[in-house]
């Protein structure tokens, strides 16, 4: 059967594994969009894996109910997280990339989210309730799409809707104008009358929470448990999937499930009784993210990146 074929199969699963890299991915870029770096993206992801397990875990009732609340739990506490960050980077002008590696040493794995899952217990219990794939309009064994369209779990889908509602809010909307205008030049958009600091704080939180979904993707979809480090890297991959995008909504989607295919091969290739070293597979995201990263720096890349002008730079209204 052709579902069944090398091709298809990779590419549904690009699409699972690339989800968590997507929604990390958003709210990263909503945060450079406000001129703010957070290079905590890791740490917040493993906060939310962790947070969100525990909440399936503990709250009780239909299955559906306990996942919603697990990913609001997950979505708060990585949101709670980034806002340590934007305290330290907007409130007291702290260096960006300072606080951001620091972020990501407290939450991450040995860190906070590590002592929680400890004193909680979660590790080596399999999760109560996951997100199972769906049969969306009963097209799941149509050829081809069926399984890369519409047998994806109720999370893709939210990212799907999260990408248009991006796109629409940052270029058909007054407050994303705004927005652009604080990470462009947060100088002229406070004499516009834009409340810098409120856009900042807001979108760094936004991204925080975003993050925090995309580590509960991990422990809930991906891996139905809890490990320390289960991320293994995702946040990274994330932060320069944004460059790659050129702090595109669209584009990110598209560099997610690139990255999601790099994933999931090493599975879908050993499944099919390909035996190559494991390493080999498991490093190639990464490879895959230093050659984004060396192409994007070229200087064609550079003049075409369309960073913000004022990312990375505190703002200090007595300097306008």
């Amino acid at each position: 059967m052709i579902n069944d074929s090398v091709l298809v199969v990779i590419a549904a699963s690009a699409i699972s594994y690339g989800t968590p890299l997507l929604f990390a991915a958003l709210g990263e870029l909503l945060a450079e969009r406000s001129g703010v770096l957070n290079l905590g993206v890791e740490g917040m992801m493993l906060i939310g894996a962790v947070t969100g397990f525990w909440a399936v875990q503990t709250v009780g009732g239909p299955g559906w109910v306990s996942l919603l609340t697990a990913v609001v739990v997950a979505a708060l506490a990585a949101a709670a997280t980034s806002s340590i960050h934007a305290f330290l980077t907007i409130t007291l002008r702290a260096s960006q990339i300072v606080s951001g590696l620091a972020l990501t040493i407290f939450a991450g794995a040995s860190g906070l989210s590590s002592y929680i899952g400890h004193v909680a217990n979660l590790g080596g219990k399999p999760a109560r309730h996951e997100f199972d794939a769906l049969n969306v309009l009963g097209l799941r064994d149509a050829p081809v799409i069926g399984p890369i369209l519409f047998h994806q779990n109720a999370l893709t889908y939210v990212s799907w809707m999260l990408v248009a509602l991006t796109l629409f809010y940052l270029y058909r909307t007054r407050p994303g104008l705004h927005l652009r205008a604080v990470g462009e030049s947060p100088g002229t958009a406070d004499a516009m009358g834009v409340n810098v600091t409120a856009y900042r704080y807001i979108h760094v939180m936004i991204g925080g929470a975003l993050a925090g979904i995309g580590g509960a993707f991990f422990s809930l979809a991906i891996t139905p448990s809890w490990l320390d480090g289960m991320t293994s890297g995702a946040g990274w991959i994330a932060i320069a999937l944004v460059i790659f995008a050129f702090w595109r909504p669209e584009l990110a989607l598209v560099g997610a499930y690139l990255f999601g295919a790099f994933s999931s091969l090493a599975f879908t290739l050993q499944a099919r009784q390909v035996h190559l070293p494991p390493e080999v597979f498991g490093s190639l995201p990464y490879l895959m993210t230093i050659v984004v990263l060396v192409l994007v720096s070229t200087g064609w890349a550079r003049r075409r990146l369309g960073a913000p002008a004022s990312l990375g730079v505190p703002y200090v209204r007595e300097e306008r």
